[in-house]
Formats: structure tokens, sequence, C-alpha cells
């Protein structure tokens, strides 16, 4: 009767290590499948954010930019003629920037940047066309005398107007009377009303012709601050704007480009987006801490069966392909299944966007998702290697036991 109370007790025993085993294997599988999804949605975001940023900033903005030297393009359509030439370059439009004031009758006043362009050529670098809410460029010269301005959503909110309403735009470059000085302030009527997604820009930027801007401005007609290119590939604007140098060395003009003036934002975002998958790695370390305790304890379990195996002739490399492979398979599951969920998760955030962010705070305002095969890889990969890591230990420990000792009890 003891005997069998013995065997009961010692069967009993093995039964409950064999389903604290299971049930650790089942916490490293989770471990690594929250850790997998987690870095698929996370970088999803930080690539969502980044791009839509750029494209954005690239929409608004030019590739390229040709400035004058000395504030002003001098002979702007021979150097306009210039650069169309160029190999990847696709679109040139001139460009004056001003500052100014506008104002409501019977309203607030608020500041505004001015950007002078030209309605013929803009949609060939600017994506203003695009994100227009109301209205349109051709209204700037629809309304005969009284030019047109084109405003951000932000600003026709706060100012209380749309498409149609008149606005003043006051300049300055005010004149001197008898009564002292008195800034200019011209009539203009809101030709259109944009909406890129970016705060500061929906909230402060207009767009008005070049005519009316130097007009308003008191510039001589035909002075432009620069020019706008656009190019074929974005992502070689450094070596486009070393021919565009080249070749308008006779002019006094300087070149920059998108990535040399956002270098500290994308450079940020970048920083950010190494230091958000370093972190959440840390989820998939601990579920391959936690298949280190599972092998373990399974070496402890099977002690004897190991030593068996040795007794018959098996090899100490292949004791630890064994331990390598179970080890290796409970991070592929684990990887399998944060793919699985976190994939779903990512397209379901990116289709419907349903988690918006404060405009007034954020440069976007919903939560952006960009899946790119390349991190994608990245995260698998990474996930199977700290679970491969994560074998070693257990399995150089499993394949050092002595048959000898393990069953000189036995």
């Amino acid at each position: 009767m003891r005997f069998e109370s013995i065997i009961a007790t010692r069967y009993l025993f093995a039964l409950r290590r064999q389903s604290f085993i299971t049930l650790i294997s089942v916490f490293a599988v989770c471990g690594v499948a929250l850790g997998v999804a987690s870095l698929i949605v996370v970088i999803g975001v930080m690539n969502g954010f980044s791009k839509d940023l750029q494209d954005k900033i690239l929409g608004v903005n030019a590739h390229i930019v040709v400035g004058g030297v000395a504030g002003a393009i001098p002979q702007p359509e021979k150097v306009a003629d210039i650069v169309r030439d160029i190999k990847g370059v696709t679109g040139v439009t001139p460009f004056l920037y001003a500052e100014a004031m506008v104002s409501v009758p019977g309203g607030g006043v608020k500041g505004v940047a001015l950007r002078a362009l030209d309605p013929a050529t803009a949609d060939s670098v600017l994506s203003i066309s695009k994100d227009m809410v109301s209205g349109s460029v051709d209204n700037l010269t629809a309304y005969g005398d009284i030019p047109g301005v084109i405003i951000g959503v932000q600003m026709a909110d706060r100012l209380g107007v749309t498409t149609g309403s008149e606005v003043y735009l006051l300049s300055p470059a005010g004149t001197r009377t008898a009564g002292g000085f008195s800034p200019k302030m011209d009539p203009f009527k809101v030709a259109g009303v944009f909406r890129t997604g970016l705060f500061e820009y929906d909230n402060t930027l207009g767009y008005v012709t070049l005519d009316a801007a130097a007009k308003l401005m008191g510039y001589p007609k035909g002075i432009v601050t620069g020019l706008e290119v656009r190019v074929e590939d974005v992502y070689a604007v450094e070596e486009i704007s070393a021919r565009i140098e080249e070749a308008t060395l006779e002019y006094p003009v300087y070149v920059d480009h998108w990535q040399r003036m956002n270098a500290n934002l994308f450079a940020a975002l970048k920083l950010e987006k190494t230091a958000m998958f370093i972190i959440l790695a840390m989820i998939v370390l601990v579920g391959s801490f936690s298949i280190v305790t599972t092998l373990v304890m399974l070496v402890s379990q099977k002690t004897k069966d190991i030593a068996i195996l040795m007794s018959m002739g098996a090899e100490p490399s292949s004791i630890r392909k064994i331990f390598i492979l179970q080890g290796t398979w409970i991070g592929l599951v684990g990887t399998t299944i944060g793919f699985i969920l976190g994939v779903p998760v990512a397209l379901i955030l990116k289709k419907y966007q349903f988690i918006k962010l404060p405009k007034d705070v954020y440069p976007v305002d919903y939560l952006p998702i960009r899946l790119e095969a390349i991190d994608l890889t990245a995260i698998g990969l990474s996930a199977l290697l700290l679970c491969f890591i994560a074998t070693i230990y257990p399995a150089y420990k499993a394949a050092a036991l002595r048959p000898a000792d393990a069953l000189r009890y036995e």
C-alpha cells in the first residue's frame, strides 16, 4: 500500500510538473505573439506618420527650391527654362513669399504667410488643387479687378468666411501720409479653401497670384522670390540639386531641397522609430526568457530520457538540436500568431482611421498606418533570433549531461 502511494505521489508530481511546463510554454508563446503584434502596429504607425507627414510637406512645399541670394531671382524665366531642361525635373513654378495680415469687415485680424504662385504652372509642382475643399485655383483671377486669395480651412473657420467672401489683406509696406504712417490695405475675394491636414499650414498659409502679391507689397511687377521644382524621384534630390547648381552657376542663386530643409524633423522621426523598435523588442525578449524557463524545466524532467538516449549512442550535438528545435518551434508559433494578430489590426486602423488626434497638437489629425515588407521581415527575423538565442543555454545544458550520473539512482 505504501509502495502504491509513493508511485501515485510521484505520478501526480510528474503530472503537475508537466502541466506547469505546458503553462510556461503557453506564456512564452503569448509573450512572443504580443511582442510581435505590438511591434507590427507601432512600427506601422511610425512609418505611416513619417510617410504621411512627408507627403503633406512635399504637397505644400516643393522638392527643390531655387532662391535668389539677394532676395529675388534675376531673370526668373531664363533660370526656369534652364532648370526644366535638367534630367529628373518634372515641373517648375515661380513663387513669391510675403507676410501680411488678413481681416474681415467687422471681424478680427490674423497674420498670414502669403505664397504667391502662378496658377498656370502651380499644379505641376504643388498639390494645392488636390487639397481644395471648396473653390479652385482658377478663381484667383475670376473676380475681375478684385484679386482672389486661397486660405486654409482653419483660418477660414477662425475668420468665419467661405468661398466668395470678401477679406482685406494688410501689408506692412504701407505709405506715409500727413497723419503718419498707414499700412496698405487691399480687398480680396476668398477664391477657395484648402485643407492639407497639417494644422500649421491650414491655419497660417494663404495663396495669391504673383501680380496681386507684388501690388500689395509694393514690389516691382514680375519679381519672384524663387522657383519651386518638382522631381521624378524625391529621394534623388541631392543629385538633382547638384545638377541645378552646376547649370545655374552664372546666376546669384542658391539651391536647397526638402531633405536638407526638414533634416531635423525626419531625423527625429527615424530616431523615435528605432527607439520604439528597441523598447517593444523587450516584450519579445521577455517571451524568450519564458522559453529558457520552459526548456530548463524540460531538461530537468527528461534527464533520464536524455541519459538513455546518450547511452544508446546519441551524440551531444543531436541532444542540442532537439532542444534548440523545440525552443525555435515555440518562437515560430509565437511569431506566427503575432503576425496573425498584428497585421489585421494594423490594416483595420489604416482603413477606418477611427483613432483621431487633436488637430492643434499633432501635424496630422488621424493615426496613419503604413506596413512595409522590410520592417515586417526585420520584426519576424528579430523575434526568431531572440527565441533561438534563448534556446542555447538549455540545449548545451542538456547535452552536457553524463549518463552515469543521471541514471545512478534510477
